[in-house]
């Protein structure tokens, strides 16, 4: 036996024993051989042609029941998957160092799928009709892997129980911001005693001031992208002082009024920076070139946005990238890592981040991630873990085998379909229509009390 289809064995051989019952092995197994085998679509009834083609009937309904009803917990084995990734990568690449942040969109038609709605999808770049994820992946220079996935269910979904109920939608599951999502999912890693001590995330989630009170209330330090908007206090800058405190009534929270004494833009901050703050910094090899970038970083203090309260925000750092020949910066950052963490660190956390855009590119265009055709809660969460599980296999196998050798088959020779196989829905063959009797019944139309009636031939008799 090839020794990756012997890593395989024991890798379903792990991971089924949380799935709850010992007959979930077989489909866990079909369908993730199923996910890693090279085809077109990655929905159910393809993949039971292929990893079953002598019956492919009952290998559909089997694994149809596994990923849209059987009550197996997406946690425990997207947990499972972690542990058995970290066991076989550790030595060679390390444990991982931070928690990546991030949504990804999936077109999808109609509006009976859970959570389909017309909002902003990032695989098309544009406002359409999708289903959209928030995802946390555990990274460090070697790997990453996503750990948790959980579907944003838009304001027009969360409150319509038609819908909700045909979708399967569990009755705790309120509305929530995208945000909102991420920090419950990392409440979920970290009651695990998964969670790394680092948050990266984009502007989407960076720009939204709860969610950085979030992130630390959870003993995390972040580097998280931002907008130009925001506006901060820089470096040897404060708030005019609180008016003293008289002990009637309140002690006041707002500060004297001084014209002075104003927050300004980030990117107002960084287009009267000397050029000389900016520098060049390389962060990691590229496939043809070392990838490098100008940046400047600064300690500033984040203004509040409801006037000035009684308490600041701590210093953190704002990172500003600006290339070569630009107007103006590219890219803003905010950290709450040291006052001591060097600019290199600081520039390659921030780009630790293109990892889970590979996760999702991966996962989308080998794995199927956005090609599951069924409409409920469970089966979109459950394709989704199994989608994880099989990438999880595949980056386990990537870092711990010798070589490269993952675009080999890794189950030998792939079964041929039957002759007769056909997916729903695709025209019959010319032979069958063939035998079809296009004549029709008499054109004269009977009575409707008439106690006979002629019934069209559809095969015509040898």
């Amino acid at each position: 036996m090839d020794h990756r289809m012997e890593h395989f064995e024991a890798f379903v051989e792990q991971i089924s024993a949380v799935l709850g019952h010992a007959d979930r092995r077989g489909p866990f197994s079909h369908y993730c051989t199923g996910l890693l085998l090279p085809g077109e679509r990655k929905s159910v009834e393809p993949m039971a042609a292929q990893v079953a083609p002598e019956r492919v009937r009952s290998a559909h309904q089997s694994l149809h029941h596994f990923v849209a009803d059987a009550p197996w917990s997406d946690e425990a084995l997207l947990g499972a998957v972690r542990d058995y990734v970290l066991e076989r990568v550790q030595k060679r690449a390390g444990l991982p160092e931070a928690v990546l942040i991030d949504d990804t969109g999936m077109p999808k038609q109609g509006r009976h799928s859970v959570g389909v709605a017309r909002q902003y999808c990032g695989q098309l770049g544009k406002q359409d009709n999708c289903q959209v994820a928030v995802s946390l992946s555990i990274a460090n220079e070697y790997y990453s892997l996503p750990v948790r996935y959980r579907l944003y269910l838009p304001e027009e979904w969360a409150e319509d129980a038609e819908r909700r109920c045909k979708a399967k939608v569990p009755e705790a599951m309120a509305f929530a911001t995208k945000p909102e999502i991420a920090l419950d999912l990392l409440r979920e890693l970290k009651a695990a005693g998964a969670l790394p001590p680092i948050a990266i995330a984009g502007a989407g989630y960076g720009v939204n001031r709860a969610f950085r009170a979030g992130l630390q209330t959870l003993g995390l330090d972040y580097v998280v992208g931002i907008t130009g908007a925001p506006r901060v206090w820089p470096e040897g800058t404060e708030p005019p002082p609180l008016p003293s405190y008289s002990g009637r009534g309140r002690p006041p929270v707002r500060r004297l009024p001084d014209e002075t004494a104003r927050p300004i833009s980030v990117k107002d901050l960084a287009l009267g920076l000397p050029r000389r703050r900016l520098r060049k910094v390389t962060w990691r090899d590229g496939s043809n070139a070392p990838l490098s970038s100008r940046f400047a970083a600064v300690r500033v203090r984040c203004a509040k946005h409801e006037g000035d309260r009684s308490e600041l925000e701590p210093e953190q750092w704002l990172l500003i990238e600006w290339l070569s020949g630009a107007s103006e910066p590219e890219k803003y950052f905010l950290s709450s890592l040291p006052a001591t963490t060097p600019i290199r660190e600081l520039v390659r956390l921030a780009k630790l981040r293109w990892r889970i855009e590979r996760d999702y590119q991966e996962l989308k265009q080998e794995l199927g991630l956005g090609q599951f055709e069924g409409r409920s809660w469970r089966g979109f969460h459950h394709h989704a873990s199994l989608c994880i599980a099989a990438y999880g296999f595949l980056a386990a196998e990537r870092i711990a085998a010798p070589k490269k050798t993952l675009r080999q088959p890794i189950f030998g020779e792939i079964p041929a379909l039957p002759a007769d196989y056909r997916p729903r829905g695709s025209p019959a063959s010319a032979a069958a229509l063939a035998r079809l009797d296009r004549n029709t019944t008499s054109g004269a139309r009977r009575d409707a009390h008439c106690t006979t009636r002629k019934v069209s031939v559809l095969r015509q008799g040898k």
